[in-house]
């Protein structure tokens, strides 16, 4: 069959239409793909749980970067050296009066190890305690817990470190290239010999360790908590530290995911800012009253605090309320927050505490109790004429003729108590007690004893 040139041309136009046809087809198909591609890109929304867990998790590690970041703004600061704190000395959160105190960031790398001195303390409680950046305890060298060395030196490595350390020293592996020490020496009634002692603890780095800068993050209050811009640059808060606790990995996940979430657009940014403010309030308060055992409107008591295991929220509450706190093997806490009818302590009321005979602090422990009033949210001690702040085993403190003891809190002394026996509080601002049980009992140990509440003086 022969066609015509108008023929062929014509076939020649509706082939191009076709072609055209075609290649337009073929370009909307690409933008739908292209399409759901950038839409399959963007993470899904978190749910409520996850946003919260991952936000949590998270400011355990954040508050400790905080730390980190203040010890370091401090005059004189330098990493492997340690800080001798006067007698006294009330600059931090929930201050301990009871023993002399001092406190270091070691820093090792893969080839230098960092060597630590502990001397030979006698007849009074004493302990170096060293966390990982969680604030999970690494150990505890003291009679107790390193009854084969309870002194002498320590060689601190870096994991998996290959560093010669010297053949006196015992090695101790951290969770990562920092660590934070705690030393304390209890003062008993010798304030001098236990500040000569306090100045025995050395710390040294054999050489010139790599240190790395901690990572950024906004400084914040404990009023008011960082917001999702916690979930920024995870990735390098993240990797600063190992994470010993069992479910890290599932937790980081979650953060990530999170983290992803809220950098995808502004839209999801605002998201998780508003679920945040009601996380961050309901924390607080589980960090203030239901973190630990509540018994006699005192929170605390048996709980693994120091080496937390899964328990994440538990770690991130105990950082924000006393960072770096120890084991229940060397302390219990107890803070007290509410009355005995269950109302917020209030420094314009007067309250007594009424131990009965056989119910007395001494008996709960083997080594040595003590009582302290802070200021609430920050939890540090609240100036007072008397410069008093706390009470322990050593204070002169007047019994009452049946062998009980009662400490009053308040404004001004109270009728009947001795003032020797009244501990100053911030009048008409609300405080909080947090009362120690250095080496507690058995009985402490399993719940079975807390401090007595604390009844209105009316």
């Amino acid at each position: 069959m022969t066609i015509s040139r108008r023929e062929s041309l014509g076939l020649l136009a509706l082939g191009s239409i076709g072609a055209h046809a075609f290649q337009s087809g073929a370009f909307q198909s690409m933008a739908l793909i292209d399409s759901a591609r950038a839409q399959s890109s963007v993470p899904p929304a978190p749910d409520e749980r996850t946003i919260a867990d991952a936000y949590i998790y998270l400011l355990g590690r954040v508050l400790a970067i905080r730390q980190e970041h203040m010890d370091r703004s401090d005059p004189g600061f330098a990493y492997n050296t340690i800080k001798y704190n006067p007698l006294g000395s009330a600059d931090f959160v929930n201050p301990n009066f009871d023993v002399a105190y001092l406190e270091a960031w070691i820093a090792a790398d893969d080839s230098i190890p960092v060597i630590l001195e502990v001397p030979e303390v006698r007849d009074r409680y004493y302990t170096a305690q060293i966390l990982d950046e969680w604030g999970e305890v690494i150990a505890n060298i003291n009679e107790r817990t390193f009854p084969s060395k309870p002194f002498g030196k320590f060689a601190l490595v870096k994991p998996g470190s290959s560093a010669r350390i010297p053949a006196d020293a015992s090695r101790i592996e951290l969770h990562s290239s920092k660590a934070k020490l705690l030393g304390r020496v209890e003062l008993k009634t010798d304030r001098d010999g236990a500040v000569r002692l306090q100045k025995q603890f050395t710390l040294t780095a054999l050489g010139t360790p790599t240190i790395a800068v901690p990572p950024a993050v906004p400084m914040f209050g404990n009023k008011d908590l960082i917001g999702p811009e916690i979930f920024d640059d995870v990735d390098a808060r993240l990797a600063s530290a190992l994470d010993v606790a069992p479910n890290a990995a599932e937790l980081q996940q979650k953060v990530r995911a999170v983290a992803a979430y809220v950098g995808s657009s502004e839209a999801a940014r605002t998201k998780v800012a508003a679920q945040l403010k009601k996380v961050v309030p309901e924390f607080q308060d589980y960090a203030l009253t239901k973190a630990m055992p509540y018994r006699n409107h005192w929170m605390g008591g048996e709980s693994p605090v120091g080496n937390f295991g899964k328990d994440f929220r538990l770690r991130a509450a105990v950082n924000f309320a006393g960072i770096w706190a120890n084991t229940v093997d060397e302390v219990v806490y107890f803070i007290a927050t509410r009355d005995s009818d269950e109302k917020p302590l209030n420094g314009g009321n007067s309250y007594v505490m009424h131990f009965a005979a056989d119910g007395l602090p001494k008996a709960a422990v083997n080594a040595y109790w003590s009582v302290i009033l802070v200021g609430v949210p920050d939890y540090r001690v609240v100036p007072n004429p008397l410069n008093r702040f706390n009470f322990n085993t050593y204070s002169p403190l007047r019994y009452e003729p049946d062998g009980s003891l009662k400490i009053t809190i308040g404004p001004k002394p109270v009728n009947g108590v001795a003032e020797s026996n009244w501990l100053p509080a911030p009048d008409g601002k609300p405080f909080s007690l947090t009362f120690r049980t250095y080496v507690p009992k058995e009985v402490v140990k399993q719940g079975g004893w807390q401090p007595p509440a604390l009844a209105l003086v009316k």
